[in-house]
C-alpha cells in the first residue's frame, strides 16, 4: 500500500511490526473501509462469540436471520460436524437470534439463497477448507460484493475472519492443506487490507502456539495483521472500530 489508510495500516517498506493499530477502545476513527472503499458492517472473533457477543446483537436487527456457514469444518467426521453446527445454532439462538445453517456445497443461487438473511456467522475451522467451498459455491464473489453494499452483517470467528485478508500465506503453518480436496486457493476474499491472527496468548486454545509462528512469520515479512486473543473481537460500524 502507498500510504496509511483508514483500517491504520503501514505500507511496506516503513520498518518495524506490521500490527494494525485500533486506537482506544470506543473512540470513532475514520470510516473503517474494505478495498473498495465503502463502510462495512463485521463482527470478527478470535474464538466463538467472544467476552461480549452483545456487540454482535447490536449490529443486527431484532431477532434477526443469520445464516450459519460451517464449511470450514467439512472436512471433518459428518456426525461430529453435525454436532458442532448445533452448538452453534444454540449460541446464536441463546442470543434472540434466528440462526440457520446454509451450507455452501448445496446447489441453487447464492445470493437468492442468502437474501432473506440479515447476517453472517461463518463458523471457525480449517481457512483452506472453507476457502475452497467459498471458490466452488461462488460465495468468494458473492459474499464480498454483499458486505460492500451493506446487505448483510459479516460474523464470525478464527479461520471465518481470517479468510477476509489479502492472502491466507502463512495459515499452512497452523490449518493443514492436505485437508483440502482438490487445488489450495491461497488468495484471501480481500475484503479488508490486512490479515488476522487469532488465539494468541491463549493458553486454553490448542492452536495458541502455532499462530504464534504465523504472527513471528508476518512480522518478519511486513505483513499487516491484527492480534487477538480468545475472547476480543473486532467490531466495525461504519466510523467506529473497536477490539476488545
Amino acid at each position: 500500500m502507498a500510504a496509511r489508510d483508514a483500517a491504520g495500516l503501514r505500507p511496506p517498506g516503513h520498518g518495524g511490526v506490521r500490527r494494525v493499530h485500533l486506537g482506544v477502545p470506543g473512540r470513532p476513527r475514520p470510516r473503517a473501509r474494505p478495498a473498495g472503499g465503502q463502510p462495512v458492517k463485521l463482527y470478527l472473533s478470535s474464538f466463538r462469540l467472544g467476552d461480549h457477543p452483545e456487540r454482535l446483537v447490536a449490529l443486527l436487527p431484532t431477532a434477526a436471520r443469520v445464516a450459519v456457514i460451517c464449511n470450514s469444518i467439512d472436512a471433518e467426521d459428518p456426525a461430529l460436524r453435525r454436532e458442532k453446527v448445533a452448538d452453534e445454532l444454540t449460541w446464536l439462538t441463546e442470543l434472540g437470534l434466528r440462526p440457520e445453517e446454509l451450507d455452501l456445497r448445496d446447489a441453487g443461487d447464492l445470493r437468492t439463497r442468502l437474501a432473506p438473511y440479515d447476517g453472517l456467522w461463518i463458523r471457525g475451522g480449517n481457512v483452506f477448507v472453507l476457502r475452497a467451498v467459498m471458490a466452488k459455491s461462488g460465495a468468494d464473489q458473492v459474499l464480498p460484493e454483499l458486505i460492500r453494499e451493506e446487505k448483510v452483517v459479516y460474523a464470525g470467528y478464527s479461520a471465518g475472519a481470517c479468510v477476509l485478508a489479502p492472502s491466507l500465506r502463512g495459515l499452512e503453518l497452523c490449518d493443514p492443506t492436505d485437508a483440502v480436496e482438490g487445488e489450495i486457493v491461497w488468495d484471501g476474499l480481500g475484503v479488508l487490507d490486512h490479515a488476522f491472527v487469532p488465539h494468541l496468548d491463549s493458553p486454553g486454545h490448542p492452536e495458541t502456539e502455532l499462530v504464534a509462528k504465523v504472527a513471528g512469520l508476518y512480522d518478519r515479512t511486513g505483513v499487516a495483521y491484527v492480534p487477538m486473543r480468545d475472547g476480543q473481537a473486532l467490531v466495525v460500524d461504519g466510523d467506529r472500530r473497536e477490539l476488545g
